[in-house]
């Protein structure tokens, strides 16, 4: 009412002001009055020109306003065009190395066989199997192990053979073999599959910038993406095809997806749905289920406990403080529901082992037709009895080096990480953006560590391979642990790079196409240069 008041008022003053003029103008002299008609004049010229320039200076605007229409409509296109670049290039290189086995089925291509027995109502292959590796037999009678290194057997009903391997693989490809039959080029399958994962890591690069967790440029998104593309054992498993590559060719972009709904912690139905996945490509990647946890905390946080917090705090006090600063109400609602799927996916694997095995925890890794079950009776697929051996491999495993041709040889059990990948060093050299950018680096960091320990206590190390591919369970992880780190790119990190892709390049090319490059010890043992 006061404003409404003090309006009125003004308009009072004003109108008598305009009143008070003319009452003046109007009592006048002639001479006045001819002033008063010149004024008028002049006052009408004007307007005529601010008009004119108004109305100018509307059409400019409606211009300039269809232009930034028109631009933002020719936005969400160009959003669209570089990760689309990014796939293309990443395919396209993939597809072209396959070279003249483009069109060649694999022959290890135990998802077709999978997803051929789906359809045909089946859990198991019917007959032989159509090869002789990490194929598993099951005796329905003893309820245990067929006779070892065997591959037909008469009694096709008491020794039946499975996919012992995590099924979604071939719930991926098996709209590919209803069409194609099972003999499908599945190598182009998987390789055009494997350019989702650097598209879905360029995209989760520029969210961290979004988010103000990275302040990368666009171009060093670019770099990150093309070093993992082409710079990391991922190049090399994407032009294999074949059972053992195509999992990790599945299970990278559902990582990457898993890290996008999980940072942040808005999507728990999302980030529990894509970890069930990961569980059901390559069970190891349940451990990353830590990076969802630590995160729930990092957004349910009491108001004002950031400010117990001081900015160099030990991790060990920053994990006190984050769980006693947690609103655990909120934090068990949101593990529920991020718990819900990875139940289900869960639920749905102990079905199809129970129907397969006669036990729900039992994927069929145990009933393995290979030379070193009697290892795997003794000490199990998981031990902390192989972790030495592994750890070998993982940070010592070098090229061997001759005086005579080939000149270089690489051990089947492939070589270290950081010699396909040197630039991961830059890792353990981060310089955080802020608070929270130091919390998520933590906890990807502790994310991928129990990832790693697990694998290095499987019973192999990943063998037959070019280099250390079970890496590739927390490797986007590392990077963008890299993106965040905000080492600037310089001199010595490309040169890093030129080197990542080119021994990449190499095993892209040579692995299991020229084997005079790879050393033909059959029993595993051999892991570093003879004497």
């Amino acid at each position: 009412m006061a404003e409404e008041r003090t309006e009125g008022e003004e308009e009072t003053a004003d109108s008598g002001l305009e009143s008070s003029s003319e009452a003046g103008s109007s009592s006048g002299a002639k001479p006045g009055l001819a002033q008063s008609h010149g004024a008028t004049e002049v006052a009408e010229e004007e307007g005529s020109e601010s008009e004119s320039e108004s109305a100018s200076e509307s059409e400019s605007e409606s211009e300039s306003e269809s232009e930034s229409e028109s631009e933002s409509a020719a936005k969400p296109k160009r959003r669209w065009l570089v990760p689309l670049l990014v796939y293309l290039v990443s395919a396209g290189v993939y597809v072209a190395l396959l070279g003249d086995r483009m069109l060649e089925n694999s022959p290890d291509d135990h998802y077709a066989h999978l997803a051929q027995a789906w359809l045909d109502g089946r859990l198991g292959i019917e007959g032989d199997p159509p090869g002789n590796n990490d194929w598993a037999c099951y005796d329905t009678q003893l309820e245990d192990s067929c006779p070892n290194n065997r591959w037909h057997f008469a009694d096709q009903e008491r020794y039946r053979w499975y996919v012992s391997f995590p099924p979604l693989p071939a719930a991926v490809i098996l709209p590919a073999v209803a069409v194609l039959g099972v003999d499908l080029p599945d190598r182009l399958f998987w390789a055009l599959l494997a350019g989702v994962g650097p598209l879905l890591l360029f995209l989760l690069l520029g969210r961290m910038r979004a988010l103000g967790l990275s302040d990368r440029k666009r171009w060093e998104d670019l770099v990150l993406t093309a070093l993992f593309a082409f710079g990391t054992v991922f190049f090399f498993v994407a032009v294999q095809g074949t059972v053992w590559f195509a999992a990790h060719v599945v299970c990278v972009p559902l990582i990457l997806l898993f890290c996008w709904f999980s940072i942040g912690a808005k999507r728990p139905l999302l980030a529990g749905l894509m970890l069930g996945l990961c569980f059901l490509t390559r069970p190891t990647t349940a451990a990353l289920c830590l990076l969802f946890g630590l995160e729930l905390l990092r957004r349910h946080r009491r108001e004002k406990a950031d400010d117990t917090e001081p900015e160099d705090a030990s991790w060990l006090k920053g994990a006190w403080l984050l769980l006693r600063g947690a609103e655990w109400k909120k934090v068990l609602r949101d593990g529920g529901l991020f718990s819900l799927p990875i139940l289900a996916c869960g639920a749905l694997m102990m079905w199809m082992n129970d129907a397969r095995f006669g036990d729900p925890f039992e994927f069929g890794h145990t009933y393995l037709q290979i030379r070193w079950r009697p290892r795997i009776e003794t000490w199990g697929l998981f031990n902390f009895h192989y972790f030495a051996k592994n750890l070998a491999v993982f940070t010592s495993s070098l090229p061997w080096l001759s005086a005579e041709e080939p000149f270089i040889k690489i051990s089947r059990h492939g070589l270290a990480l950081w010699v396909t990948t040197p630039a991961l060093f830059l890792v353990l050299w981060s310089k955080p953006l802020n608070r929270d950018a130091r919390r998520v680096i933590g906890f990807l960091l502790a994310a991928a560590v129990p990832v790693a320990f697990w694998n290095l206590c499987y019973q192999n190390s990943g063998w037959v391979q070019f280099g250390y591919r079970f890496a590739l369970d927390y490797l986007p992880l590392l990077f963008l642990v890299l993106a965040m780190g905000r080492r600037r790119f310089r001199v010595g990190f490309f040169l890093l790079m030129v080197w990542s892709i080119a021994i990449n390049l190499f095993g892209a090319v040579t692995f299991d196409r020229a084997w005079a490059y790879y050393d033909n010890d059959p029993t595993q043992n051999v892991i570093f240069q003879p004497d």
